[in-house]
């Protein structure tokens, strides 16, 4: 059963090495992200599943101890999803995933077993939450880090330029993230969020699915949209 999640923003500049000298601008959803993750520790579960969206190469399951790293931002910098268990990977983590190993071993997660699933971004709603219903029922207390963006039409500077629909679907998905609304979760327009070039909205209705039969709080912690992309931190338990 889902006993605790946590949803965090998952762009490359969350890690200072690619940030560089513009590192200080994502301190505060850094902070953030450290505290929901503290949530997923005191949760104490006995499987955490690290979800992020992925393209067609990164889709599927990836085993602990899984490599990921920057080197497409020219910087050497890996990561490893969990402890390193000796076996060799067949690829490495897509890239929101080895955001959020980044962000376990910031906290030094040794808690629990750690899974990573590539999402795909355009899986449907009601299979993310067929997937969730099943990551909920791999063992007695499960976890979720679920990495995502909100939309990336903030601001005329942003990926997608901007668009006036933007700031009001971000709203929406921080205020049922922030109440732990599976129901809304589940229900955000699918051809919306594509046309926001919203990243997280799979991952999220995973979350949801997860969550059906959990009576979970939700907490948001952190809502900006810097560089013009909607990015949030939530925590549900």
């Amino acid at each position: 059963m889902l006993v605790a999640a946590a949803a965090c923003p998952c762009p490359p500049l969350l890690v200072p090495e690619v940030a560089a000298g513009a590192a200080p601008e994502l301190d505060a959803a850094r902070a953030a992200c450290r505290d929901a993750l503290g949530v997923l520790v005191a949760a104490r579960p006995d499987l955490l599943v690290v979800l992020g969206p992925a393209g067609e190469r990164g889709c599927g399951s990836f085993p602990q101890g899984t490599p990921g790293s920057f080197r497409g931002f020219g910087v050497d910098l890996e990561v490893c999803l969990g402890h390193a268990t000796g076996v060799v990977p067949e690829r490495e983590l897509p890239l929101s995933l080895a955001v959020g190993a980044w962000l376990l071993e910031r906290v030094g997660w040794a808690d629990a077993p750690v899974e990573g699933l590539g999402v795909g971004e355009t899986l449907g709603p009601g299979r993310c939450t067929e997937v969730g219903r099943q990551i909920g029922g791999r063992a007695g207390r499960v976890a979720l880090l679920v990495m995502g963006d909100g939309s990336a039409c903030r601001s005329v500077k942003a990926p997608g330029y901007l668009d006036e629909r933007a700031a009001p679907f971000d709203a929406e998905i921080a205020r049922a993230l922030g109440a732990a609304d599976a129901a809304a979760v589940r229900a955000l327009d699918t051809g919306l969020a594509r046309e926001l070039k919203v990243s997280g909205r799979a991952p999220w209705q995973v979350l949801a699915g997860a969550a059906e039969t959990a009576d979970l709080t939700g907490t948001l912690l952190y809502e900006e949209a810097p560089y013009g992309v909607g990015y949030l931190v939530a925590t549900w338990s």
